[in-house]
């Protein structure tokens, strides 16, 4: 089974009404309808490789990346901790620490990330998924890096906040 990490945009209001329901995130983002939301992507199984271009580090010591990069995987604070969407809880950015990803993302070009993979290191790692010696690998993380930067854009442009979860 695959793990793929998603990102929804939401205002205050909505982010404040899961906080209180938490179960209502799990009946949006698991509607049929979900499918039509253009403020909810995943960016596949390339969150790991990302993260770990971007930090060098792994989900196993996610902890130890500097804010605010560190919120790409786990965010700061948690929705509620006891629902599991899949891969664990859905955690979030404010719209503050949303912004601070967005402006760390934008100092960071595809030239830097394409300097920063090294597929051996990668693999001796274990960053998931195992693909790193593919000839496709490095497009697969810049294609999704891209639409990371480009979705914070939107977050920051609109002052919302992001949920994240894993599933």
């Amino acid at each position: 089974m695959s793990m793929v990490q998603n990102f929804l945009r939401v205002n205050l209001e909505t982010l404040n009404s899961f906080l209180t329901d938490s179960h209502s995130l799990s009946k949006m983002v698991y509607s049929k309808e979900a499918i039509h939301l253009d403020n909810l992507i995943d960016i596949d199984k390339a969150w790991e490789g990302i993260f770990f271009l971007l930090t060098g580090e792994s989900i196993g010591t996610y902890d130890q990346a500097s804010p605010p990069l560190s919120w790409l995987l786990v965010g700061p604070n948690d929705i509620d901790r006891n629902q599991d969407m899949g891969y664990g809880p859905a955690t979030y950015t404010d719209i503050e620490q949303t912004r601070q990803i967005y402006l760390a993302l934008q100092e960071i070009s595809i030239d830097e990330l394409t300097q920063r993979f090294d597929s051996a290191t990668m693999l001796e790692k274990d960053i998931y998924p195992d693909i790193w010696d593919d000839e496709n690998a490095l497009d697969y993380l810049l294609q999704y890096f891209e639409d990371l930067k480009a979705f914070y854009q939107m977050a920051a442009l609109h002052h919302e906040a992001v949920i994240l979860f894993l599933n």
